[in-house]
């Protein structure tokens, strides 16, 4: 009898919560309308870039900054593809500690150089810092040396939550910026002081700027780019990479935790029985900003894990010079887990042909779930 009761009592508690959740699920949104991004006027265009001009040297020195253990591997690949592309700057990545920096969601990767040989060889500092994504906000490694290169005069920015490391630096007290959407009310929450700017793919407020989501990257990086060497520079590398358009618009509205994001993340994340194990091959000379684009995208479908493979375990080098490390050593992969690279496309097309791809092989919806995590405008994917 006890046990009976005991049953029926916790059938009792599952039925509250599973109406309590049924609730709360219904004060989420529907996926809002498309919408334009509002014009931006070019005063506002104008400053920016003249904040952006490089300030030290003729040929400016950039560093993308890492920790070894977890840092976004969109933030982290990106920015240096595009920048090493456009040959306007000596890019360099940089990890806070000696060894191979651990990517997230996928791939390894063997930095150029630590934080501390950059300060020994530059010891006036980087003309820009390039801050992704980290694991942790507030590492002590990363929190000096972004105050000490703030301190030499260099421009700091902030891609997607890497604004959220930049805040716990104290780099954006009492400035205009913003972050990826997700983590907007953290970001205000713990730091009230900061001015958020809707409806702008990037923010720059004198020496330091930043991003919304995970694919402002590129504008931001294209943008840096008609700063240092001009617009027509710019369009050049934009061509390269498949974009059309690539200036500071943005729908912020377009992107907030909705009904439909919360039931397919929920979904697929349950659907444990169904996960599979994607492979990419990891070849010479592939792009790394195609790479890191699809790959950061089907490892976000709460229905695949990824991973990279090679026939050897050293180092595999980019077309602009990435020293990748596989996850596996082999040659054999099944076909149908095997993931396309796409080397003939640009950038842009194998991000689009990445997101049809996720569409048919698990629906729309998980599509429209890893656009919105990568805060990238969404359409019918399977058109």
């Amino acid at each position: 009898m006890n046990l009976k009761l005991a049953l029926w009592s916790l059938l009792g508690i599952v039925v509250l919560g599973l109406a309590g959740f049924a609730g709360w699920i219904l004060t989420l949104p529907p996926t809002p309308a498309a919408a334009a991004a509002p014009a931006i006027a070019e005063q506002e265009i104008d400053a920016a870039l003249a904040a952006l001009k490089p300030q030290k040297r003729e040929r400016p020195v950039i560093a993308i900054i890492a920790i070894n253990d977890a840092t976004e591997v969109t933030d982290y690949l990106v920015p240096y593809g595009i920048l090493r592309r456009a040959d306007i700057a000596d890019v360099m990545t940089l990890a806070t500690e000696p060894g191979p920096v651990t990517l997230y969601p996928v791939l390894k990767v063997e930095p150029d150089t630590t934080a501390g040989e950059f300060d020994a060889r530059y010891p006036e500092g980087a003309d820009y810092v390039i801050v992704p994504a980290m694991s942790r906000d507030d590492d002590p490694a990363v929190m000096q040396w972004l105050k000490k290169q703030a301190d030499k005069g260099a421009m700091v920015i902030g891609v997607c939550a890497g604004a959220k490391v930049v805040a716990a630096a104290g780099l954006l007290d009492g400035r205009r910026a913003t972050t990826h959407w997700y983590y907007l009310k953290e970001l205000q929450e713990e730091h009230p002081g900061i001015h958020y700017v809707a409806d702008r793919r990037l923010v720059v407020d004198e020496r330091v700027a930043t991003t919304t989501g995970i694919t402002a990257s590129m504008p931001m990086m294209l943008t840096l780019i008609q700063a240092i060497a001009g617009q027509a520079k710019a369009q050049t590398v934009a061509q390269d990479l498949g974009l059309s358009q690539w200036d500071m618009r943005h729908s912020s509205d377009a992107f907030k935790f909705t009904r439909p994001f919360a039931l397919t993340a929920l979904g697929n994340g349950l659907a444990f029985w169904n996960r599979e194990r994607l492979g990419i091959e990891l070849q010479p000379g592939m792009d790394e900003v195609s790479l890191a684009l699809a790959a950061d995208a089907w490892s976000r479908t709460y229905l695949s894990n990824t991973v990279t493979f090679a026939g050897s375990p050293e180092a595999v080098e980019t077309r602009n010079g990435v020293r990748l490390l596989p996850d596996e050593k082999t040659k054999d992969w099944p076909e149908d887990r095997l993931l396309p690279m796409m080397e003939n496309r640009r950038p842009a097309a194998a991000l689009d042909q990445t997101l049809r791809g996720i569409a048919e092989r698990y629906g729309a919806h998980t599509a429209n779930l890893v656009a919105m995590q990568l805060e990238y405008p969404g359409r019918n994917w399977l058109d």
